[in-house]
């Protein structure tokens, strides 16, 4: 399938009446697939499905488009759309303590590369602490330098286990034996409707 089939493939995706805050449709992105105005429609489509749950076969879609584009961030962004579709969707605001109070001395990389361990409250028998995997995304930045802040979603390895999470629970990041940050929950979402957990990071 070309680009611009990928790109139909999704936008049927999108249920009528959806629209972005400025009023942008599905129309608008059947207009310029029309006139080959494929990364202009991508973006729509994308704009479209925001913050609302979009099943992972939309993002898949989405993705297969952005590769073929060349937009790598875009496709990366799209495949973790999909995976949050399919376990839930892990806001928080995190923190990173500075340069010299920790072992990291370099920015985190802010397109789910880091897959960091978290102190999410998990305890063992003996009731010591139980660190859980989460992969990491920075919104709206390319990395998180440290000792700065900024809000991130996390996907978990095992998402049952951060099923208890609340909006301003505080959990810990570690990357060593130190806690390299302290994230406040922001939002906790559900997979999206008829979907299934099938982790895919």
């Amino acid at each position: 399938m070309d680009v611009v089939g990928m790109l139909e493939a999704a936008s049927l995706l999108v249920p009528e009446g959806v629209a972005t805050e400025n009023d942008v449709t599905v129309s608008d992105v059947w207009e310029y697939l029309a006139h080959d105005e494929w990364e202009v429609a991508f973006d729509l489509l994308e704009e479209l499905r925001g913050e609302r749950s979009a099943p992972s076969g939309f993002w898949e879609e989405l993705g297969r488009a952005a590769g073929m584009l060349r937009l790598e961030r875009s496709r990366e962004w799209c495949r973790w759309r999909g995976a949050e579709a399919r376990v839930g969707v892990i806001r928080a605001e995190l923190a990173l303590r500075p340069a010299g109070e920790t072992f990291r001395r370099t920015p985190i990389p802010g397109a789910g590369v880091l897959r960091p361990m978290w102190d999410i409250g998990n305890r063992r028998d003996d009731g010591t602490c139980e660190l859980d995997i989460a992969v990491l995304w920075v919104e709206f930045a390319d990395d998180l330098a440290p000792g700065a802040r900024a809000p991130v979603r996390l996907l978990p390895l095992t998402a049952a286990r951060w099923s208890h999470l609340a909006h301003g629970d505080r959990i810990r990041l570690y990357e060593s034996a130190e806690a390299g940050g302290t994230a406040t929950i922001l939002e906790v979402r559900p997979p999206s409707p008829g979907e299934e957990y099938a982790p895919r990071c």
